[in-house]
């Protein structure tokens, strides 16, 4: 009896080499075992794509979006179906969400902030330095004495 991990490799092994009608009736069979199985409705959305059939590749990505709302890739495989289904104005907003997602996952990488950055002595813009002051060559008379 094979894993469902299993089941999945060799389905993606017949869409990597074209079989697409392959993969999407062994993926259709993953997902049966497991409708949760977020790579394999990805995986059969882009299947249906490649097909041709572009409204059903619509519909399992939209299945696939379920699973995970916030996914860059779901938007960006949704907003390549939109395009190829000529619906240019799907396709933007999906565009879109992907550039939401992924600034979001790299925001999330980052980790937080610090509130206020601590200077860097290095980095520091120089300060400017006053020209040197230079004695007079001759010093003024002075005019509260008297002249002998």
């Amino acid at each position: 009896m094979t894993t469902l991990q299993e089941r999945y490799d060799d389905a993606m092994f017949d869409f990597s080499t074209g079989d697409y009608d392959g993969a999407i009736a062994k993926l259709k069979g993953v997902l049966e075992a497991d409708a949760a199985h977020f790579d394999a409705q990805l995986a059969l959305g882009m299947a249906y794509y490649r097909k041709g059939e572009y409204a059903t590749a619509i519909a399992e990505g939209r299945k696939a979006e379920a699973l995970r709302p916030g996914e860059q890739l779901v938007h960006t495989n949704l907003s390549l179906f939109y395009m190829k289904a000529g619906d240019k104005a799907r396709a933007e907003h999906h565009g879109v969400q992907a550039r939401i997602s992924s600034w979001k996952a790299d925001s999330a990488k980052e980790g937080p902030r610090d509130p206020e950055p601590k200077p860097d002595p290095d980095l520091e813009m120089a300060k400017p330095v006053p020209p040197p002051v230079k004695p007079p060559e001759k010093f003024p008379d002075m005019p509260w004495r008297k002249k002998g």
